[in-house]
């Protein structure tokens, strides 16, 4: 298995420095470049477009900050996953992250194990919220279901809304076939349609998608 490919983002060397130390300690994990703002990242991935897989993104940053760049890959390279690694813990910040399409959202105080576990996670699945971020998502879910999503999107099929639901709840392509008793394919055809159909660029993008629509609830998020 190839090891999951990581951009780190902060302008604090010392910090970066150390985040790098605990990440190349990981078999599975490689750190191929380091950047101290935001517009380095994005000339890089411009430079080299399929080098990595997660970016992890420090929001305040000199030049271009991490939100900025957050909206420019969301936008420009939408198969890139933004795990926000940050001090600042306040809900306003959470709630924007998660609505430009970060697709996890971690505190500078993290254990490294949390740390670790969050990028398997993303990896894995698309994305991972914490209880702590899945809170926050509750607390601001009308500002969230106002976001730059448009949501306005073809209606979905019975069987598209049953699969959506799945791939939130963070089922795998397999575990899906499985559970439905269909091809394997036939499923990665659903995904990619259900991006076309809800406009979705992200993991995160399916997931605001799910809960404007009332597909998911939070309380599914957080079994």
């Amino acid at each position: 298995m190839m090891p999951v490919r990581i951009i780190l983002a902060d302008d604090e060397h010392l910090f970066r420095s150390g985040i790098s130390f605990i990440l190349q300690r990981e078999q599975d994990i490689n750190v191929v470049f380091e950047a101290s703002d935001g517009q380095e990242v994005i000339d890089y991935i411009r430079k080299n477009p399929d080098s990595a897989d997660i970016v992890i993104m420090d929001l305040k940053m000199p030049g271009l900050n991490g939100v900025e760049a957050t909206k420019v890959i969301y936008d420009e390279f939408p198969e890139l996953k933004i795990i926000a690694l940050t001090s600042y813990d306040t809900k306003l910040f959470i709630a924007n992250m998660i609505n430009i399409g970060a697709a996890a959202y971690l505190v500078k105080t993290t254990t490294p194990q949390d740390l670790l576990f969050t990028i398997r996670q993303v990896a894995a699945k698309g994305f991972y919220y914490s209880e702590t971020v899945l809170g926050t998502i509750k607390e601001n879910i009308g500002v969230i279901k106002e976001s730059k999503f448009s949501f306005e999107s073809e209606d979905l099929t019975n069987r598209e809304r049953e699969i959506i639901r799945l791939i939130c709840l963070q089922y795998n392509t397999k575990e899906i076939a499985d559970m439905l008793f269909i091809n394997y394919r036939t499923v990665e055809g659903h995904r990619n349609n259900l991006m076309l159909k809800t406009q979705s660029r992200n993991m995160a993008g399916l997931v605001l998608y799910s809960l404007k629509k009332d597909i998911i609830t939070l309380n599914d998020l957080m079994k």
